[in-house]
């Protein structure tokens, strides 16, 4: 095996599992004993409507994980097996979850995809276009919820002393706008690269990782920029319902995992005698937009997967739906859901997936 190979491997060990956990649970734990509220706490009565709900919000991740099984199939051309298509997710997801969120699974997908039978040039062209797709449902829906919801309830949070106008003061809205515009600049420079000029994205990798600060990562830049040229290759051949069908997917995908926190929060309500908060549809439009302005939010965290920040960010944002004392309960509950569940199985995974390709 390959030192490259052997890098791959070892930022898929099961091992990696532990910084996340530590750094969540561990923020959790903090904000659990400043905010803890014994007597809201009691009221807690979970009952059939609210594990009904638990249920459904365990579904919606479910759908989610179905959506990107099928853009995966549709992009591969049904030269995956179902069974080979699960591995490369999990995988995928599981790397997602133990490396930064502005780094990802991405950057190690095309070695998955790659050991279950796919050519290099054949996966960089998938790999890309996940991401293409990716990237293309935020750029188009966040400027679709700022049409439709007012930007002081999207980002001021009901604060004493909110103005009309949002600026960079904002705290919520620096972090969106710099999450969205490395977003819409990636988006740019893929698009550019997969569709128009791709020996020219190559030509200015290789100058931009020559500078002394990152050039111990110019033979990587190397290695992008024949991946996009292999990928434009591939790509450029598509018809167009070949990309109205994966987008489709993708759609499916991000917007089941938006509506977790919803039914999570429908639960709760359920769960808990004489909370005062009712959420009606206007509000639950609101809870998904600021769930998706959190995702960009968290492209710009250093931690594996978000992790800390995710829990402090959506105690923050989603406290004026959620009943007194329950805040952060809610939000590891929301973890425990949308992330957690990664990591496991993962690391589960991992191992028996590595044993596979090593025996080859």
């Amino acid at each position: 095996m390959n030192q490259e190979h052997h890098n791959i491997l070892k930022q898929v060990s099961p091992k990696r599992i532990v910084i996340p956990i530590l750094i969540g649970l561990g923020v959790a734990g903090y904000m659990l004993y400043k905010e803890w509220d014994g007597d809201a706490l009691s009221k807690l009565n979970v009952g059939v409507l609210g594990v009904l709900f638990i249920g459904v919000a365990m579904l919606m991740m479910v759908l989610r994980d179905l959506g990107y099984m099928i853009r995966l199939r549709i992009l591969a051309g049904e030269q995956l097996s179902w069974r080979s298509i699960f591995n490369i997710i999990l995988l995928w997801e599981f790397t997602s979850a133990v490396t930064p969120s502005a780094i990802g699974g991405t950057s190690v997908a095309v070695f998955f995809i790659h050991k279950e039978g796919i050519s290099v040039g054949r996966s960089s062209a998938i790999v890309l276009s996940t991401a293409f797709l990716d990237e293309l449902y935020f750029i188009l829906a966040f400027p679709l919820i700022l049409f439709f919801i007012n930007p002081i309830e999207l980002f001021s949070l009901n604060q004493e002393g909110a103005t009309e106008i949002v600026t960079f003061t904002n705290k919520y809205f620096y972090f969106a706008f710099v999450g969205y515009s490395l977003k819409l600049i990636f988006l740019l420079f893929v698009a550019y690269g997969l569709f128009i000029n791709p020996k020219g994205i190559k030509t200015t990798l290789n100058f931009i990782f020559k500078f002394p600060l990152i050039r111990r990562w110019q033979k990587g830049a190397d290695q992008t920029g024949d991946e996009i040229i292999l990928a434009s290759q591939d790509l450029k051949t598509r018809p167009f319902m070949f990309w109205v069908k994966a987008f489709g997917a993708t759609v499916m995908s991000w917007t089941a995992r938006y509506w977790v926190a919803n039914f999570l929060l429908v639960a709760l309500l359920f769960s808990t005698t004489g909370h005062t908060i009712a959420i009606d549809f206007s509000e639950h439009v609101l809870i998904f937009a600021r769930q998706l302005v959190m995702w960009i939010m968290m492209l710009v965290m250093p931690t594996p997967g978000g992790s800390g920040f995710a829990e402090a960010i959506f105690s923050e944002y989603m406290a004026e739906f959620i009943p007194v004392g329950f805040v952060v309960v809610m939000a590891f509950l929301w973890r425990l859901i949308t992330y957690y569940p990664y990591l496991f199985l993962g690391s589960f995974v991992v191992p028996r997936w590595i044993k596979k390709i090593l025996s080859r």
